[in-house]
């Protein structure tokens, strides 16, 4: 099968944020005068799910807590936006190398995230000239999409954008919640996991890599993966 497209699947598959976004939540919580702290292990575990509005509520739960999620997380975005704005980010390993190639070969990339247009434009910002919202051929976002990540809407939307099938695509996911969306939507993926996403199960993965490269997406649909076929790793870096 022609490998038609390269499908991006969040932020952090393009930039390393975790601990950004971390120390976020810690200020957010203090403007808001929780005795909250969260520390890496603790994010860990709660990026299992999806969401920082749907991951402050769930915390809240186990401490029997009432919190305003939305109102703590806009903070958090705030806090988040601030520091994003200082620049200097880097895309993470292979992530360039993947983008050129795929420009050189006529191979369409997209940046299928169901973040908000604010996250989006702030994280491309950070970026610089390194890599920019136009080096896509389609950039999704929540508005476009009524069931975020995990459900497999905001990618069955991208194909049909991209007037493609399942089966011509690969996509890249760092967490093994935001992996089920792609598999749901019969694309085979690669787990790109974060610093802050390692350990985490990504069984369903057709490959597993800690840096991405041109062999890594070819060999998927050349060796007739797919999404979730087998449990192989590859070392990539």
């Amino acid at each position: 099968m022609t490998l038609s497209a390269i499908l991006f699947g969040s932020i952090g598959t393009l930039v390393e944020t975790s601990e950004h976004q971390r120390a976020a939540f810690n200020r957010a919580f203090r403007d808001s005068g929780l005795d909250w702290n969260w520390d890496q292990n603790t994010y860990r575990e709660l990026l299992s799910s999806s969401g920082g509005a749907q991951r402050i509520t769930s915390y809240a739960k186990t401490r029997g807590e009432e919190v305003d999620a939305n109102e703590v997380h806009r903070l958090k975005t705030q806090h988040f936006n601030s520091g994003m704005e200082i620049g200097g980010l880097k895309p993470r390993p292979g992530v360039l190398e993947i983008m050129r190639w795929a420009a050189k070969e006529g191979v369409k990339t997209a940046f299928v995230t169901s973040t908000s247009r604010d996250n989006i434009e702030i994280t491309f910002k950070a970026l610089g000239n390194t890599l920019t919202e136009s080096d896509f051929n389609l950039v999704t976002n929540a508005a476009m999409t009524a069931a975020p990540k995990p459900a497999p809407d905001i990618y069955n939307l991208a194909l049909e954008k991209l007037g493609i099938s399942a089966s011509e695509a690969v996509a890249v996911e760092d967490t093994a919640t935001s992996l089920q969306s792609p598999l749901a939507a019969q694309i085979a993926t690669v787990a790109f996991p974060g610093a802050n996403s390692l350990g985490q199960n990504y069984g369903h993965a057709a490959a597993v890599v800690d840096r991405l490269s041109v062999e890594v997406i070819t060999s998927i649909l050349l060796s007739g993966d797919a999404a979730g076929a087998d449990d192989r790793r590859v070392a990539a870096g």
